[in-house]
């Protein structure tokens, strides 16, 4: 296995086409100045001994230099030895509703954004146990499954958004259902289901599956986001700026209230808690320093425990050409001359 200690300077790599470009924008500035000086045939009797072959050579062997000293830079880490690694914890998945409804701003930003900011304050806090995401609207989807690998959990979190799901409504029990399917019953782990949603459910019986999931020894949490006031739906254009309010076939605005007695009975039958967001608090805490206070069990993973750098071969091949290129005259070579391949064909141009 592979991977980089510094992986950001791998973008500097994306700098070799500018210079691939400047050294052909210097060959042209000296094929132009050699024009204006004198004439073909005066230069090739000036200028017998130079080789356009080997200043392309000397431009390729900087830039194959360049690639190499960022790799160099960016240390590739070779793993050489897998081992079980026991590691104790929780399994946690976040059922995420990305409805539409969840834009509506009686939480601030928006109960989405806020959801997300909850989210990601979590998996900060996380040490060794694993978090799992559900995004749900109409259907569910499991945007990552379970891990320990915060970082790209973070990275797949930032990309959620009402998007996310095709399909319309707020099918609570379906996010229920995948997590059932996605939690891995073969490790004996306390299982954790946390739902975050605004509670419009308008598919099945949410409460049922919570019941069902209780019984398997998953316990469940919901967060209520928003108001039982109801709220209007922003609707915004491409440029961040609103447009109008979500209506109905009428042409009346849409109100989007919070379900508080369906979250209620769902986290009751999965013998959790309910939480209600606000502006202030972080209910993801509350529910982690509970998950704390649980038996937590271990189970095994199988990852690479010991890396050694590499940089040194890269840097040290780097180094080496660039010398390469620094005693490499601009003078044709009289003994490589037996070895060009157009002999004969090029007869009157450089060897």
């Amino acid at each position: 296995m592979i991977r980089f200690a510094h992986p950001s300077t791998l973008w500097y790599l994306l700098l070799l086409p500018a210079l691939a470009i400047f050294f052909w924008y210097v060959y042209q500035r000296r094929v132009k100045a050699a024009a204006a000086f004198a004439s073909a045939q005066m230069l090739s009797r000036l200028a017998a001994e130079a080789s356009t072959r080997k200043w392309f050579f000397r431009a390729a062997l900087i830039m194959i230099s360049a690639a190499l000293l960022i790799v160099g830079l960016a240390n590739p880490l070779v793993g050489t030895r897998l081992e079980d690694v026991k590691q104790e914890g929780v399994d946690i998945f976040i059922a995420l509703d990305v409805s539409l409804s969840m834009k509506a701003e009686d939480v601030k930003p928006n109960r989405l954004e806020k959801a997300k900011y909850e989210i990601g304050n979590l998996i900060r806090r996380l040490s060794g146990d694993r978090i799992g995401l559900i995004v749900f609207s109409g259907q569910s989807y499991v945007q990552f499954p379970l891990t320990t690998d915060y970082s790209a959990a973070n990275l797949f979190l930032d990309v959620v958004d009402v998007e996310s799901v095709p399909d319309p409504g707020t099918a609570i029990g379906s996010s229920i259902a995948q997590a059932l399917k996605s939690f891995d019953w073969e490790a004996q782990t306390q299982k954790v289901l946390v739902i975050i949603t605004d509670g419009e459910n308008n598919e099945g019986d949410a409460a049922a599956l919570a019941d069902d999931a209780a019984k398997k020894g998953v316990l469940i949490y919901t967060i209520g986001m928003g108001s039982a006031t109801g709220v209007p739906i922003p609707l915004y254009d491409a440029n961040g700026h609103q447009t109008d309010f979500k209506r109905d076939r009428s042409g009346n605005v849409v109100l989007t209230k919070l379900d508080q007695t369906t979250l209620e009975k769902i986290a009751a039958a999965g013998n959790g808690k309910f939480y209600q967001a606000s502006n202030s608090q972080d209910e993801l805490d509350a529910i982690y320093k509970d998950i704390n206070a649980l038996q937590k069990r271990e189970f095994g993973t199988k990852q690479f425990t010991d890396f050694e750098d590499q940089f040194q071969y890269f840097l040290g091949v780097a180094l080496l050409l660039m010398l390469l290129e620094v005693i490499l005259s601009d003078r044709k070579t009289a003994w490589l001359s037996r070895f060009n391949p157009f002999k004969g064909i090029d007869a009157g141009k450089e060897k």
